[in-house]
């Protein structure tokens, strides 16, 4: 069938939109409920996590250096689709099952942990040690000096990348599908089992996800300019 004739056929094209209205709010119930939620949980989980990984870096203290850099390694070494696969299907088989989302959160929350954990130490790097001379000289220990002086600007410069993550991990919650997440996804795959029209729900779908997207970019701007004042 031609694209002409397709919009000169009535019936398909009523079809389309049937189905459309009909498959909205099911997707988007997936992302709000699902998506956003498993992508936030996931990020200040792993957010938490990167910060310990971090910070283990730059202790000094060699098993803490190398259990934090294996476990970078590993999780930036293997696919996110795998080590999802493993933690559902695999844990199961020595005893350990988890259920499906939080099965995608640890996956999520380690992956977010890994990657997080180099924008977070290239952001403490990357704050002059003479903030650390000044807070020593005010009889801060190191601590004080980390929590008051150096994570509060390591924060200011390391917002861009981890919003860019943490935009990215929302697009990654439709692998939560495959260890049977009922994310938005997931609504869709059921909804083409059903309809047999892959084309028009995918990318219905994808325009939600591109809407999501679009809305937490604006949201980035806004804060990266508020936060520009203070710089």
């Amino acid at each position: 069938m031609s694209l002409s004739s397709f919009f000169e056929n009535p019936e398909r094209l009523n079809r389309w939109i049937d189905i459309a209205q009909s498959s909205f709010l099911p997707l988007l119930k997936g992302a709000l409920l699902y998506s956003l939620t498993i992508a936030i949980a996931s990020f200040f989980i792993g957010l938490i996590i990167a910060v310990l990984t971090a910070l283990a870096r730059l202790s000094g203290i060699k098993p803490l250096i190398a259990i934090s850099r294996f476990y970078v390694s590993i999780i930036r070494g293997t696919p996110l689709l795998v080590q999802l696969f493993i933690i559902f299907y695999g844990l199961p088989s020595i005893g350990l099952m988890i259920d499906p989302i939080p099965s995608a959160i640890i996956g999520f929350s380690l992956s977010v942990g890994a990657y997080s954990s180099e924008v977070v130490r290239a952001a403490i790097l990357s704050i002059h040690k003479g903030q650390w001379e000044a807070a020593y000289s005010l009889g801060m220990t190191y601590w004080q000096a980390l929590r008051r002086v150096v994570l509060p600007q390591a924060a200011r410069v390391s917002i861009p990348p981890l919003s860019n993550s943490f935009i990215s991990l929302v697009k990654d919650t439709s692998l939560a599908s495959v260890v049977l997440v009922p994310e938005m996804f997931r609504k869709a795959q059921e909804v083409v089992a059903a309809t047999y029209e892959p084309l028009l729900v995918y990318a219905e779908a994808a325009l939600i996800y591109w809407v999501i997207c679009f809305v937490l970019s604006i949201i980035q701007d806004r804060i990266e300019n508020k936060l520009d004042r203070y710089v």
